[in-house]
């Protein structure tokens, strides 16, 4: 450990800290955070959680920028050391999840050393489940891409007021809102993901950033075999090259070559670093196999727009609730054969349908609940109809 070499590369993150002057809404909130435990920024990668580390640094005296993905030596020594030699308070630790006893240091760290800890991480980190009885003594935050409200705000300086829920149901929409519909393709294509306001092709990088999930973030949170990499990248692209319906873990396996079991597990990991979600449905006498769909904009990198479109869509609309830490479901018959609906946890008497301009009230036929909203492309807001865009303005709460 070389504590020069540390603080040097502590003074250029603060500075490369400095051209970003605009601020995520998860910082405001971890700004105020009171109270003894650490904070842990989980996310995909690209989606900001190092630029807001930087912006803490340079917000808080006593604050200390590390990237453990070029520390070297012990986690522990060098938080005491810098602690006692500098009266650093504040600790800002960097993709923590490529370090192999984080969970055991920070336990070591919190209970020993009068410090505050925030740290980031490209996976979502399993901690509470672990043998370190760590929930007592972490707070996990998620840093999702832009919402389209924010892509709005960082890209062209525009502010849109934010809605609830209930606004969109009950068509309580202020008409200047609706211009937030202009940015919604860009957004969809790629500029959600915040490294785009510098990168003309985001989805080349969006590639890259994939390989590196797959073949070096998954590899350190979980004991997996060579060839086990190649096939979670078969069924990434599986997934890509379908349509949204009937993606599970019994077609996944069925295509990719492996056991029902292996894909489960691969799509569990795979949800961990962001890659996908799952959509589990919600009903009686029917087999809890979720649907997956992919994090916005994976689907891109295997099909163009035109015909990935469908899959964009549904995509954006579990993302942006999941965004706002609700639960998203799906309905199901009792046959097992799926209905194109969604509920939200809090907002289960209504049911949403999200597609095209050409879906109308037959969607939802054998629905037996009263309120039915269609979220669809363009701007009607008319009977059922609401643009599926506005999702994409929503508030917590």
């Amino acid at each position: 450990m070389n504590i020069n070499q540390l603080i040097e590369f502590d003074r250029l993150s603060r500075e490369d800290g400095r051209k970003y002057d605009k601020k995520r809404g998860l910082y405001d909130d971890i700004a105020r955070d009171v109270g003894a435990h650490f904070i842990g920024i989980v996310g995909p990668r690209g989606a900001g959680k190092t630029i807001m580390l930087k912006q803490l640094a340079l917000a808080n005296d006593g604050s200390f920028y590390v990237s453990l993905d070029t520390m070297e030596g012990d986690l522990f020594d060098m938080v005491k050391t810098l602690h006692e030699t500098m009266r650093i308070k504040l600790f800002l630790l960097d993709e923590v999840h490529v370090y192999p006893r984080f969970e055991a240091d920070l336990k070591k760290i919190y209970d020993l050393i009068d410090i505050k800890v925030i740290f980031t991480s490209s996976t979502a980190l399993g901690m509470y489940e672990s043998g370190y009885d760590l929930s007592r003594r972490v707070l996990l935050k998620t840093l999702y891409p832009f919402s389209l409200r924010e892509y709005a705000r960082f890209k062209y300086g525009q502010e849109f007021s934010a809605l609830t829920l209930w606004d969109i149901v009950e068509k309580k929409v202020p008409a200047d809102i609706l211009r937030a519909g202009e940015h919604f393709l860009p957004y969809m294509q790629g500029g959600l993901m915040p490294f785009a306001l510098r990168e003309p092709e985001p989805l080349a990088l969006l590639g890259n950033i994939l390989k590196t999930i797959i073949f070096k973030d998954i590899p350190r949170i979980a004991r997996l075999m060579t060839d086990e990499l190649d096939k979670i990248e078969m069924l990434v692209r599986f997934i890509g090259l379908s349509g949204i319906d009937g993606i599970n873990y019994s077609s996944a396996a069925h295509n990719t070559h492996i056991t029902k079991y292996k894909a489960e597990q691969y799509i569990a990991l795979l949800e961990r670093a962001f890659v996908l979600h799952r959509v589990f449905p919600l009903g009686t006498n029917v087999m809890k196999e979720p649907k997956v769909v992919m994090a916005l904009p994976y689907r891109l990198l295997y099909r163009p727009l035109d015909e990935a479109i469908g899959g964009l869509r549904e995509d954006f609309f579990v993302e942006a609730f999941r965004a706002l830490s609700k639960e998203v479901f799906y309905l199901k018959s009792m046959r097992g054969q799926k209905t194109p609906d969604y509920l939200i946890r809090d907002f289960e008497d209504i049911v949403f349908e999200v597609g095209g301009k050409g879906k109308g009230r037959s969607q939802f036929k054998g629905v037996d609940i009263k309120r039915k909203i269609i979220l669809a492309d363009g701007y009607d807001m008319t009977d059922i109809r609401r643009p599926l865009f506005l999702a994409g303005l929503l508030i917590k709460g």
